[in-house]
């Protein structure tokens, strides 16, 4: 396109004196009114590159499929505006279909309002979506810029024009590849986000995490009101495959009932399903849902339907006022709409709940209670009980060598104490799952396994400690190298399995989160032993070492770590503080899931 002998005088000003570069990243926001790249040359007049789009009209929510293509090319700029006036701000917004040749800007206040490239490697065709705004112009016009090189390019192609319904078709030629993206009249595009006005005191909500906004992009939101006969539901979450809900007579997946709200090639398809088992949805041939409505945007998928609360003469859809448990899961799935197996455990609600009783607004988990219990026992006796008992084993014999408790010496007491408590604890945790899950997890990896080995390290160590020999036995230092070795090995091996477990979906605490906390648990761990340690060998080489008197050297070491008493208190009041904030924080995490 030709430009005013004014407007490009100001143009090339900009670019030879101001502080301005050319855009090999493509984010040239700064180009966003005039589209004109600064390059120091002057834009071509005659394009090689033609804009077609698959429809002459839209609807508000309506997707549009824009192909740039021609000989290759570097760098492209592609806004829709207002065909009557080309000068206005850009319109709409648009969604990617290859993230790794194009990118999504925002020019003024439209998000995603324009689409420009990632590098400088040649194409020869962009495709992306363009989605009608609900206040869009009645002709929208599609226009482009093109670097074929640095100092090759074109400004303002000119693309076709599309019209709302009940316009007069424009003068510009259309360059249609295919057939106008068909919309039915049953279904309408949401102009806005939900909310969760009305949740508790009109209509019953389920959000995830607990009182999340629905507008935000972390929440996922699940509502029922009751209107007459029917009830309306409205369904959303950070999603670009499907979002789906489920009412089931139990905790288990099989024999329920599901709706699910699925992202079929930018557009959102709403149906019905029946679940067998852990099998794949089974879609029903006929669709009960009315008023159906849905709405795409950065990342987050939004649909609306009504369905009456009884249907006698629909097979596997249940009525709604019952009380069942509630399932909300997400997912991605492919371009075809078929849908793969949600990415994390879903959103369970805690009880059974009749969502056309009284309006309740709640919150639900995505883990099971009893997976819960075997996570928050397995880091009480792994975190806090079986490390303080190391620690008083390992470092405070000399200092509680006098005091005894229930007529033994009382570090071989607590010591025994906190490792029966370990035992009992572990065993405890290790059948939860079992009872879970009915049997064996296929889908767990390496933590069962693991889990079976500490568990039989646990069990084998006390019954060890019931054969130790006496201490001045010949045997005695054979058992007690073995009882550490065992011990340390269990030890090592429940961090590990503790740290494959938490990332398990049944139990998925915040990530990284978790790494790095069981991280600073361990470090924290093994910089007191090491402190404890280094203080110990300090203790001795205060000693007099008198080479024919054992008793003597007894009795200094005995007074050295006398001296050392207090010090050791303190670490270890310290040491149980930490493991305790360690534990606190874990069992948080637990509960907040």
């Amino acid at each position: 396109m030709e430009l005013p002998g004014l407007a490009f005088a100001v143009w090339m000003f900009i670019c030879f004196y101001a502080s301005v570069d050319s855009y090999p990243s493509g984010k040239i926001r700064e180009a966003c009114t005039s589209m004109i790249p600064c390059h120091g040359s002057s834009p071509q007049l005659s394009p090689e590159h033609t804009i077609t789009v698959n429809g002459t009209e839209f609807k508000p929510g309506d997707n549009i499929e824009v192909h740039l293509s021609g000989p290759d090319f570097e760098g492209f700029f592609i806004q829709a505006r207002d065909a009557e006036h080309l000068d206005s701000p850009a319109v709409g917004s648009f969604m990617l279909v290859d993230r790794k040749l194009s990118q999504l800007l925002t020019c003024g206040r439209n998000k995603n309002s324009a689409v420009s490239h990632t590098s400088k490697a040649k194409k020869k065709y962009i495709k992306v979506y363009w989605i009608a705004p609900g206040d869009a112009p009645k002709r929208v016009q599609f226009l482009a810029t093109v670097v074929k090189k640095y100092k090759l390019f074109w400004v303002k192609i000119p693309g076709p024009i599309v019209s709302q319904p009940n316009v007069l078709s424009p003068t510009t030629p259309l360059h249609a590849t295919s057939e106008a993206i068909s919309t039915s009249h049953s279904v309408s595009y949401l102009s806005k986000p939900f909310n969760a006005s009305g949740c508790g005191s009109m209509k019953f909500c389920i959000r995830n995490p607990s009182n999340c906004d629905p507008e935000s992009a972390s929440c996922f939101f699940l509502s029922f009101q009751e209107e007459k006969s029917s009830v309306f539901i409205e369904m959303s979450g950070p999603s670009e495959g499907y979002l789906a809900f489920a009412l089931s007579h139990d905790q288990w997946m099989g024999g329920d009932d599901a709706y699910l709200c699925v992202n079929e090639d930018h557009r959102v398809h709403v149906s019905t399903a029946y679940l067998k088992g852990r099998s794949p949805p089974v879609l029903d041939s006929e669709n009960v849902l009315e008023d159906v409505s849905w709405r795409l945007v950065d990342g987050i998928l939004q649909c609306s339907f009504r369905r009456s609360i009884s249907l006698p003469a629909y097979k596997g859809r249940f009525n709604l006022n019952a009380s069942y448990y509630i399932f909300l899961a997400d997912g991605e799935a492919s371009e075809g709409g078929l849908i793969y197996k949600h990415r994390h455990q879903p959103l369970i609600t805690n009880g059974v709940y009749n969502v056309t009783d009284l309006p309740q607004d709640i919150g639900g988990s995505r883990s099971p209670q009893l997976i819960k219990a075997h996570g928050a026992l397995m880091f009480v006796a792994w975190i806090t009980t079986v490390s303080i008992g190391v620690i008083v084993a390992r470092f405070f014999k000399p200092v509680w060598s006098r005091s005894f408790l229930f007529g033994k010496e009382m570090w071989f007491q607590v010591h025994r104490m906190l490792m029966l408590t370990t035992v009992m604890l572990t065993s405890i945790s290790f059948v939860l799952p079992f009872i879970y899950r009915g049997g064996w997890s296929q889908q767990a990896g390496f933590h069962p396994y693991l889990g079976c080995t500490v568990m039989a390290l646990t069990i084998f160590q006390p019954l060890m400690a019931g054969f130790r020999p006496s201490r001045h036995a010949p045997r005695r230092q054979l058992f007690n190298w073995f009882h550490w070795s065992t011990g340390t090995t269990a030890r090592i091996l429940a961090v590990v399995t503790m740290f494959l477990g938490m990332d398990l979906p049944a139990l998925d605490l915040p990530d990284p989160w978790d790494t790095y906390t069981m991280i600073g648990f361990v470090a924290w761990h093994v910089g007191i032993e090491i402190l404890l340690e280094i203080h110990s060998y300090c203790l001795v080489r205060k000693v007099e070492v008198i080479e024919d008197d054992r008793v003597q050297i007894l009795q200094s070491l005995t007074s050295a770590e006398a001296e050392g008493r207090l010090f050791k208190h303190v670490v270890l009041t310290i040491y149980v503080s930490g493991n305790i904030v360690f534990l606190t924080a874990f069992l948080a995490a637990i509960n907040h899931i």
